[in-house]
């Protein structure tokens, strides 16, 4: 039996989730773990001499990329970005977990200081009356900013950013300014300025390629790219260009051969912004020229060509999620064994796709929606439910019993991570639309379990998923501790819940800003002593690879019974995940012998 795979390029060092089982039968292979020490890093420095020629390599220590978090607590920061052209060579595998590491904290780190910032907003506005909104993203970065957290602040790197991969995707320009793949918060060329480079001309290091741009041509490899200048506030053109900053600074990256990082925005529904940014990848500035642009004014035209050899770009995974989504029934592409595998149980049908062999292991097994517990669990009930008949507010009981906190904002992401989150029950009266009933309300993604090459199964959603987000529920068969002694001696396929790794206790956590910060303990729960049968019944979550730098953390939630040992196991998203990239848990499988 083969559960969960590891495609992704996250996933260098992923083992399949077969490891969490009795099957003695499957080859295990040995993983690979992820060093949380700095690496050896080789930096390029591009000389300030016109044609670039000089490289000059750098000793150990200055070969280290500005990754600020580790930084001691009041370390002197410009407040300039730096003009240093650097680029970063000969990464190592653990090079790249070292890495994907800093920017995945780094990020969340953005993510939990805006949505505790909005938490904290909503809540004095409820309880001081009108209150003055406030940009919380900027707000964010501000922090972040004056705790020297941002990265790559005192180098400008040419090229990929390291641990940025191509088809990341993100919600604000904020975000990527922190950390260095785009540093202008509005102009779509980021260069350095020529008063900063030493010979005095501007080079261009990425550009934001955006819809509705009418001088615009963007075929995916090839992009015809207007310059910058001349616009009015609705990106009218209105005069001419002029050969000039950004402009000036993408003539010249061409004359010296300057890779630049391009990253698509796009309009998409539910996005915080109303869009939605995606790297994909390194391009080349080939030609150049002026041009009549269409409202009659002259404008500055670039060509600007992809380098080969590259991954697949983001925004066409992404367009190509979408066409999945509404492709019809009657007619679905190869590979795809049911266009429902949860048969109907889920709130969206979860799809089966295998272009690879004829196995179709998963139609074998009953799906399960929830969790199943054993009768006596619900001998605690679910107490009395809260009165709160239009919705919850922060005098709702069940909000006291999370510590006076609603544990979800206005939009159902989490806010932070607890030892437990109780959720409105059936004895509440308030509405299913209620905010405090986010995990319990099911599936409402697009998720497909596919055949991988290397491992087995895996899961992929062909939905973008934000950072904080409900996925889905562990679902299995809770059994007591004489039931698991009984079933793992028949050899059956058995979850351990008390082995996931607690990475909730990383959402949210804002020590690094706060250094009084507490991680919250409240609601308590015992250890967990049950474990989970699925070798009968079992949902999609049961396929999701492990990774110990996953996208996907465990969530213990209550809402239909009150016996904190036996909570519910949501799962959220730790990150932004892109449309068809796999989902992974970290099952805290290091103690196994592998």
């Amino acid at each position: 039996m083969e559960m969960g795979s590891s495609s992704s390029p996250t996933n260098a060092e992923l083992t399949p989730n077969s490891h969490l089982f009795t099957t003695p039968q499957l080859p295990i292979p040995t993983p690979v773990s992820c060093s949380s020490s700095k690496p050896n890093t080789f930096v390029e420095i591009l000389s300030a001499l016109p044609d670039f020629s000089t490289i000059v390599p750098v000793n150990k220590e200055e070969t280290l990329l500005s990754n600020s978090v580790d930084l001691p607590r009041g370390t002197p920061r410009c407040s300039q970005r730096s003009s240093k052209l650097v680029r970063v060579v000969d990464l190592k595998p653990h090079d790249h977990c070292y890495y994907r590491e800093q920017i995945r904290r780094t990020r969340m780190l953005f993510e939990n200081l805006r949505v505790c910032s909005i938490a904290e907003d909503e809540k004095n506005r409820n309880m001081l009356g009108p209150h003055k909104s406030t940009s919380w993203d900027v707000k964010a970065a501000t922090i972040m900013k004056q705790s020297g957290l941002w990265l790559n602040f005192d180098k400008r790197i040419v090229g990929n950013i390291p641990g940025v991969y191509i088809g990341d995707v993100f919600f604000l320009r904020t975000e990527m300014c922190i950390i260095g793949l785009h540093g202008q918060p509005k102009a779509g060329i980021d260069y350095v300025p020529a008063h900063q480079s030493s010979n005095r001309e501007p080079i261009a290091t990425s550009i934001i390629v955006t819809e509705g741009y009418e001088d615009d041509d963007d075929a995916g490899d090839v992009i015809i790219y207007t310059g910058n200048g001349g616009k009015d506030k609705n990106n009218r053109q209105t005069m001419n260009q002029t050969l000039e900053c950004g402009n000036l600074a993408m003539e010249r990256s061409m004359q010296y051969g300057v890779e630049l990082r391009v990253i698509r925005a796009f309009k998409y529904q539910g996005s915080i912004s109303g869009k939605v940014y995606v790297y994909d990848g390194l391009y080349r500035v080939t030609d150049t020229w002026f041009d009549m642009g269409k409202s009659g004014f002259g404008v500055y035209k670039f060509k600007v060509v992809r380098i080969e050899n590259q991954k697949e770009m983001g925004s066409a995974v992404i367009k190509l999620a979408k066409s999945l989504r509404v492709f019809p029934s009657e007619a679905p592409p190869k590979g795809y064994v049911t266009l429902d595998l949860s048969k109907k149980e889920e709130n969206v049908p979860v799809l089966l796709f295998n272009e690879i062999d004829g196995v179709h292991e998963p139609l074998y097994y009953k799906y399960l929606k929830t969790t199943v517990f054993p009768r006596n669990v619900y001998e605690h009930g679910n107490g009395n439910g809260c009165e709160c008949m239009g919705g919850c507010s922060w005098d709702c009981s069940c909000i006291e019993k999370n510590g006076g906190e609603f544990a979800y904002d206005m939009n159902g992401i989490l806010v932070i991570g607890k030892p437990l989150i109780i959720e409105c029950g059936p004895n509440c009266l308030c509405p299913p639309t209620c905010r405090n009933r986010v995990s319990q309300m099911g599936v409402k993604k697009r998720f497909e379990v596919f055949r991988s090459r290397e491992t087995g199964w895996g899961v992929r959603s062909l939905d973008l998923i934000r950072a904080g987000s409900f996925i889905c529920e562990f679902a299995g068969i809770v059994l007591t501790r004489e039931q698991t002694q009984i079933v793992t001696m028949n050899g059956d396929c058995l979850i351990h819940p008390s082995r996931f790794s607690k990475r909730w206790e990383e959402w949210g956590d804002l020590s690094k800003i706060f250094p009084d910060y507490v991680r919250p303990a409240y609601p308590s729960i015992p250890p967990l002593d049950f474990a989970m049968d699925v070798s009968v019944m079992r949902n999609l979550a049961c396929y999701m690879s492990h990774s110990s730098i996953p996208n996907v953390f465990v969530q213990l939630v209550l809402y239909d019974h009150n016996n904190v040992s036996f909570p519910h196991l949501m799962l959220f998203a730790l990150e932004n995940i892109p449309p068809m990239r796999e989902l992974s848990l970290d099952y805290g499988v290091a103690d196994l012998q592998f």
